[in-house]
C-alpha cells in the first residue's frame, strides 16, 4: 500500500510493509526539497508519480530501497531507475553524489525511527 510519509513512523511499520510486498525490502522515493517520502509502491515510478501529484519537484526526487531488518548504513540502498538523470550529473541507477546520499539518509532517518 503506497503511503506518503510526512511524520515519523517506526521501523516496525516499514518491516510490515516489506512483508506485505517484497518480503525483505520496501521501495521508497525521497523528496529532498520537502523532507518527505513515499513508500510501499510496486515501482519507484508509482511513488514518484504520487509525490509529483502531491506537489513535489522532479529534481528533488530520488529512489531508494529500504531493508528494515538490516542494521547500520546498509539498510538504505540508493538504487532505482528514476535516478538516471544525466541532466543532474547522475548517469547511473545508483545515486552517485555523496552529499545527495547523505541528504537522503537524513530524511529517511528523520522519518523512520527505531
Amino acid at each position: 500500500m503506497l503511503r506518503i510519509i510526512r511524520v515519523p513512523i517506526s521501523r516496525e511499520d516499514i518491516r510490515r510493509l516489506a512483508e506485505e510486498s517484497f518480503g525483505d525490502l520496501v521501495k521508497a522515493v525521497v523528496d529532498l526539497g520537502r523532507g518527505i517520502m513515499a513508500v510501499g509502491g510496486e515501482l519507484h515510478a508509482d511513488e514518484e508519480a504520487a509525490l509529483l501529484e502531491d506537489g513535489s519537484r522532479q529534481t528533488d526526487l530520488w529512489g531508494i530501497n529500504l531493508y528494515p531488518s538490516m542494521e547500520g548504513a546498509g539498510w538504505i540502498e540508493y538504487d532505482s531507475m528514476i535516478n538516471i538523470r544525466p541532466s543532474q550529473g547522475n548517469r547511473s541507477r545508483e545515486v552517485q553524489d555523496v552529499e545527495t546520499r547523505q541528504r537522503i539518509s537524513r530524511v529517511v532517518n528523520t522519518l523512520i525511527c527505531d
